[in-house]
């Protein structure tokens, strides 16, 4: 095996190892979470708001955490969008150095 090989293939390891845990699907689960929440919140505060018109100290407050879990929801959907194009990067990357290696070629896998 050539030392040029040895190279590709320790990329290869890198990029496998770095590619094994997902970050983007993370943040996706979050911004669902977090929407979820958000919308559920809204409820409860519009319905705070119709229950409580002399009052609705609550509801503003409730509507307030709602906005935040919104922004906050939005901020993890954009933080996961720019991670997931950094992984089709390496995963690209990835794929062009198995086809270098010739791993998914299975007439180089024959014996000779």
């Amino acid at each position: 095996m050539s030392a040029n090989t040895q190279d590709l293939r320790t990329q290869l390891e890198q990029l496998q190892e770095s590619l094994a845990v997902r970050q983007s699907t993370t943040h996706f689960a979050h911004t669902g979470v977090a929407t979820m929440a958000a919308l559920l919140l809204a409820g409860a505060a519009g319905k705070l708001f119709y229950d409580s018109l002399r009052t609705p100290l609550l509801a503003w407050g409730v509507a307030a955490l709602s906005l935040a879990l919104l922004v906050h929801a939005f901020r993890r959907y954009v933080l996961g969008r720019r991670v997931l194009s950094d992984e089709l990067k390496r995963f690209q990357a990835m794929l062009e150095l198995r086809s270098q290696l010739r791993l998914d070629d299975p007439a180089a896998m024959l014996p000779r």
